[in-house]
């Protein structure tokens, strides 16, 4: 399997990587989105430790049935070779009602082929307001 895009990055290739992961991240569709990534992809996300696309597929359900009306934007920070860093936020909300604005940093490794390899994520909460919201 491979993407389109493939290492080393360019600032264009790099800033279309970003903008394709954006995309398929706010589907909100498991299946699809693991796709992204090698077979035996290495994930942290906050504390947790992910190993494998079948686990990303996993976790990614069980998130978005947490985080629902799920909406991210994401923005390049650096790249180079085969790396790319991001900087990110979402909005969701709980099934009680409570919004939430989460705010991260992730880096990204890629293989030749152009999956995701290894993805490191921090990831901090804010309480908000739904009149606060920025993504609609």
């Amino acid at each position: 399997m491979s993407t389109p895009i493939k290492p080393p990055f360019t600032l264009e290739t790099a800033l279309q990587k970003i903008q394709m992961a954006e995309n398929a991240w706010n589907t909100k569709d498991p299946e699809k989105v693991c796709l992204a990534y090698t077979e035996d992809t290495e994930w942290r996300n906050r504390s947790e430790f992910i190993n494998g696309r079948e686990e990303v597929k996993a976790f990614l359900k069980r998130k978005w049935a947490k985080e629902l009306d799920y909406k991210l934007k994401k923005e390049l920070w650096a790249f180079a070779d085969n790396r790319i860093a991001v900087r990110f936020e979402y909005e969701w909300h709980d099934d009680s009602g409570n919004w939430f604005r989460s705010y991260g940093n992730e880096n990204w490794e890629f293989d030749e082929n152009g999956l995701m390899r290894k993805r490191f994520a921090s990831i901090n909460d804010v309480p908000i307001k739904e009149s606060e919201r920025k993504f609609r």
